[in-house]
């Protein structure tokens, strides 16, 4: 954890590449095409590293700061691949109060990786999330449809291992 982002290394292929450069194709002309073109994008990649991002920049011809300025701003889309396994803690007023916090905080270590980033496997990405209206059941996580309520820190090794 720290400083050293840990990566999983571009893995896109020619079918998603040629997938892309469609959207772009079918888009390009029209007034506002840069956030459609990236919701596809995120939609055919799982998320937009600088590799995608630098494809959408020269093909429609934005600088690539502008491109990595939309995609930073919204948090709808994400710089980091997702893992198979999408966990959310909730950090909301109800959670935080009964320490999702902690939780949220061994998850990272437990994992070696730190919010917002995926497992170099690519099986675990962990993100921080406001509040899942699971308030009764707090603290909660959730990994993909899976909800985890009442949680203490000493359940996440047994909660993990169903995944491994």
């Amino acid at each position: 954890m720290g400083s050293q982002i840990k990566t999983v290394p571009f893995a896109g292929t020619k079918e998603q590449e040629a997938e892309l450069l469609q959207v772009i194709n079918e888009h390009k002309s029209d007034k506002g095409a840069l956030m459609p073109i990236l919701q596809k994008a995120q939609n055919i990649y799982g998320y937009l590293p600088i590799e995608v991002q630098t494809i959408i920049s020269d093909e429609l011809d934005i600088p690539l700061e502008k491109i990595y300025g939309v995609v930073t701003f919204y948090s709808q889309f994400s710089l980091n691949p997702k893992g198979k396994y999408k966990i959310s803690v909730c950090l909301g007023t109800a959670c935080y109060v009964k320490g999702s916090g902690d939780i949220y905080n061994k998850l990272m270590e437990l994992l070696h990786i730190d919010g917002g980033e995926c497992t170099p496997d690519g099986k675990f990405s962990l993100d921080a999330c406001r509040c899942i209206g699971a308030c009764g059941l707090a603290p909660v996580i959730t990994i993909n449809e899976d909800v985890y309520g009442r949680l203490t820190v000493d359940e996440l090794p047994d909660i993990l291992s169903k995944y491994a």
